[in-house]
């Protein structure tokens, strides 16, 4: 049963209602380990699916191309003011679509077409708007990549130092989409100051942990920091985009007009409720119990003989290269996914397989601990990881049994941990 409920849907088109159902009762059984994903709380559902859909409001608060914002611009400084105080910043920007759209913001407050970019290299854990060839901002500039070190799976800021001051990028960005250990922001910003250029901070993915004390924050180090709100924030699928003063004029003509047109008031306000929820004690003790899950998670995978990159975790995150195992990491997430365990395949550093079909797992805490599980059942999720990675590597004739046998055992553990937002029903 949908919390909210549904009954306008279920009677108007129950072709599409009976799919959400689905969805839901999808999301109830299976241990869900996709690092970019987690469930919100009714209270953000509800401001999502809310009348502030139906309202236009191009601009900013007090500044609108149309009328009737009575409530709209009180709804947006809301959200703007939670997220300065939350994350310690001067400037928020609230209106991005996505990740992608505040990340492409970023560049157009500060970079002209044709200037340089150096980011992370998405193979080695950055993201795709980093700089990287097929992604616009790998075709409108002129991107530079550093890596993370062969030997330790880490970034090492010598090299990095060593590459900015021979191409003296105007723009550098920390952060990505793979990276299992703690971002140095305050070394970042060293070398971003001796280089002379702009320092972003990409926190999409550990954004709820910088909130809840559990990883350093970037703010005061960073010219600039782009994040999602959903992932570790627990929010709605936005964005936003955080500065200093000094860039907020930048910031805000590159989202609105540079970029985009209205904002989505419902994810807004969605926002503002995540916002509010992170700045409780409660979210502090639920970001600093991702990284315990993460980090158990990690050591009961090391000794079942997994190959963890960086051989283990400092966050939400755990990246796992299965060349040891004998099985690509495409046909073992698919393995698992039919298993009851939802993550994805993931490229590795220096991964001699192809992007599509990448040598890795990436593993992400933050669902699986809003439903509540604890450090103490991380080894048997490692065991269930483990018994279906094996029976892929044996064969279709081994699979399909240890598939059914685990999902079963996922559905009994599962019903006894609620799922925000939908509950089997009576």
């Amino acid at each position: 049963m949908h919390q909210p409920s549904l009954p306008h849907l279920a009677d108007q088109d129950p072709e599409l209602a009976g799919l959400v159902e689905a969805e839901a009762r999808r999301q109830f059984e299976k241990i869900r380990l996709i690092a970019s994903e987690n469930y919100v709380s009714p209270a953000v559902l509800e401001a999502t699916g809310s009348v502030l859909t139906n309202k236009y409001s191009e601009g900013y608060a007090g500044r609108r191309y149309y009328e009737g914002q009575q409530n709209i611009d009180p709804i947006e400084l809301l959200a703007v003011e939670r997220a300065r105080t939350l994350f310690g910043v001067e400037h928020a920007n609230v209106q991005p679509y996505s990740g992608s759209p505040a990340n492409l913001a970023v560049y157009m407050a500060f970079l002209r077409p044709g200037d340089t970019v150096m980011g992370l290299s998405l193979p080695m854990g950055g993201h795709l708007t980093h700089g990287w060839s097929v992604s616009a901002t790998g075709k409108w500039f002129n991107p530079v990549r550093y890596e993370v070190r062969a030997d330790t799976g880490r970034v090492d800021l010598d090299e990095v130092r060593d590459l900015a001051l021979k191409e003296r990028p105007k723009l550098i960005w920390c952060g990505g989409t793979a990276i299992p250990r703690m971002i140095d922001f305050a070394g970042f910003a060293e070398i971003a100051r001796e280089a002379g250029a702009v320092l972003a901070a990409d926190i999409a993915h550990i954004a709820g942990l910088v909130a809840g004390g559990a990883h350093p924050s970037p703010a005061g180090h960073a010219d600039v920091i782009s994040t999602t709100t959903h992932k570790t924030l627990r929010g709605p699928r936005g964005a936003m985009v955080m500065s200093t003063a000094e860039h907020a004029s930048a910031v805000d003509k590159a989202v609105f007009p540079g970029l985009q047109g209205g904002p989505h008031n419902h994810t807004t306000a969605a926002i503002a409720v995540a916002l509010k929820e992170a700045a409780r004690p409660d979210f502090s003790a639920y970001a600093h119990r991702i990284v315990a899950n993460a980090k158990a998670l990690a050591e009961a995978l090391l000794e079942r003989g997994f190959d963890l990159i960086s051989g283990g975790t400092d966050n939400h995150l755990i990246l796992i290269d299965l060349t040891n195992k004998g099985v690509p990491g495409k046909p073992a997430a698919q393995a698992l996914d039919r298993a009851g365990i939802e993550l994805n395949h993931n490229a590795v550093p220096f991964d001699p397989r192809k992007p599509f079909d990448p040598s890795g797992l990436r593993v992400g805490t933050a669902a699986i601990t809003t439903r509540g599980l604890e450090p103490g059942q991380m080894p048997r999720v490692a065991a269930w990881i483990d018994d279906i990675v094996r029976a892929t590597a044996r064969g279709e004739d081994e699979t399909a049994g240890e598939e059914r046998r685990v999902a079963a055992e996922i559905r009994e553990l599962l019903a006894a941990h609620p799922m925000p937002g939908w509950a089997p029903a009576p």
